[in-house]
């Protein structure tokens, strides 16, 4: 029967240590451009070697091996005291993970540019639809005002509209006064 250990919380003991000792591998990113980004990169082999190389490097687990591997070659005896061989390994190796430090940091100043032209695109879309907002609002305003003095223009014609109409009926009472006084006078004039 093969169970697993499980701790206190329900994980299970090897996920732990995996988690301790292996590399974790970073999520996806999200931004479209980082993914562009990632998908020409890992189109070369090389690349993709020194990715894998910095991410080990970068973990625990290279830790955990060169504590162990130290400790078994002087242990052991591979070596006498100063242990020339295991320094000039180690020295080496050094040389060699400055270089992919390196670029790991070229890697890094690849992604932030990548991200920093993206979001300068973005900017430049925003100004463009900044100034197209703004026009719009500028025909808006256009619009409205004569759309106003138009109103104005209806309200004066309107108000001029009431004067004719008032002037119209006074007329016409003062045309039915005159001519029922003309036909007053005419019937009490004598007739010749």
């Amino acid at each position: 029967m093969n169970e697993a250990k499980t701790t206190a919380d329900g994980h299970l003991l090897g996920d732990r240590l995996g988690r301790w000792v292996l590399p974790q591998k970073l999520p996806q990113p999200i931004s479209p451009a980082l993914l562009k980004h990632q998908e020409q990169r890992a189109e070369a082999a090389q690349n993709r070697i020194a990715d894998r190389i910095t991410g080990f490097s970068g973990s625990m687990a290279f830790v955990y091996i060169h504590i162990v591997w130290f400790a078994c070659w002087i242990g052991f005896g591979v070596e006498k005291y100063p242990f020339g061989l295991l320094t000039m390994i180690v020295s080496l190796e050094a040389i060699f993970l400055s270089t992919f430090v390196m670029i790991s940091q070229n890697r890094a100043d690849a992604k932030r540019q990548v991200i920093a032209d993206a979001q300068w695109k973005t900017v430049q879309r925003e100004d463009q639809q900044n100034e197209q907002l703004l026009d719009l609002s500028n025909q808006i305003l256009k619009l409205t005002k004569q759309v106003r003095a138009f109103g104005d223009t209806i309200a004066t014609e309107s108000d001029q509209n009431k004067q004719l109409i008032d002037l119209s009926r006074q007329t016409l009472t003062l045309t039915k006064q005159i001519h029922s006084r003309s036909l007053d006078h005419g019937a009490s004039s004598p007739a010749q």
